[in-house]
């Protein structure tokens, strides 16, 4: 009796031990860890809910190594949520965001998140060819990081614009007409140096997701995407807008699926996507 009390209590202080590697959660459970191999080893999922569900999800191939990289000694396996949200946090998240939209018609300048939220992280955003940076808004004449992403992207020309009831005519029916859904035939590049707005581009299965740009968050749509513009509920955003040689301001409304520009976005973006998953 006495040996197979013992084998029982030694079976469930494994079966314990197991479990509470597969699923860890921190303090106040806003971030959780859950391994779906044996002990700190294989690959780890890192989910965020709460104030931290911006961030997405990343994926660990190795654990151990990425405890390490985090900070944590290896001999100490605890990871607390301050150690691994300010570990995983994507610094442009503070100016810019992503998210699935609603179905909603109403207000076109409110968030419209889904319920629950569906936040999309800025990696997953450039899949879609979307790019983009966390820059200094208050010193953008002498940015050396501004200065390197104009030489390298051949942005010559500069330019700025100012969308608020007080500086652009005919405000209302303006912002109105940015939202229509439309495409350029080059790059368009906007950083925002005071205020916000929303940039609403379709992902490969043409649903809407919405990036928030704020002060300091600079975002590249590459030619040929379907996209659209509005302020959002403070009605005031400057952006800088940049171009390569000279300005190009030509909206194509959808559909305009038959320009060289729009074939290329599928063929680069797209259809890749989809022929890689196959």
């Amino acid at each position: 009796m006495m040996r197979d009390r013992q084998l029982f209590f030694g079976l469930l202080l494994i079966l314990t031990f197991v479990s509470l590697h597969k699923l860890c959660y921190c303090d106040d459970q806003t971030v959780s860890c859950e391994s779906f191999d044996e002990p700190f080893g294989g690959s780890w999922i890192v989910s965020k809910n709460g104030d931290y569900e911006a961030y997405g999800g990343i994926k660990f191939e190795n654990v151990d190594a990425s405890l390490n990289q985090i900070g944590l000694n290896e001999g100490n396996k605890r990871i607390t949520k301050t150690t691994l949200v300010e570990a995983l946090k994507d610094e442009r998240e503070d100016v810019i965001q992503a998210w699935y939209m609603d179905d909603n018609q109403e207000d076109q300048r409110l968030p419209h998140h889904k319920d629950p939220k569906e936040f999309l992280s800025l990696d997953k955003l450039a899949e879609l060819g979307v790019l983009s940076w966390r820059l200094d808004a208050d010193h953008y004449e002498t940015d050396e990081e501004l200065k390197k992403i104009r030489e390298s992207g051949g942005y010559s020309y500069m330019d700025f614009c100012e969308v608020c009831p007080e500086k652009l005519q005919n405000y209302e029916e303006k912002v109105k007409s940015f939202f229509e859904e439309h495409l350029h035939t080059d790059e368009e590049i906007r950083y925002c140096v005071a205020g916000s707005g929303y940039f609403d581009v379709r992902d490969r299965n043409e649903a809407w997701i919405r990036v928030w740009v704020k002060k300091g968050g600079m975002i590249v749509f590459p030619a040929g995407i379907y996209h659209r513009f509005t302020v959002d509920s403070d009605n005031y955003i400057k952006a800088m807008r940049l171009f390569a040689g000279g300005p190009v301001w030509t909206p194509y409304n959808r559909p305009h699926d038959h320009l060289p520009a729009r074939k290329e976005y599928v063929d680069n973006f797209v259809n890749k996507a989809f022929n890689a998953s196959a």
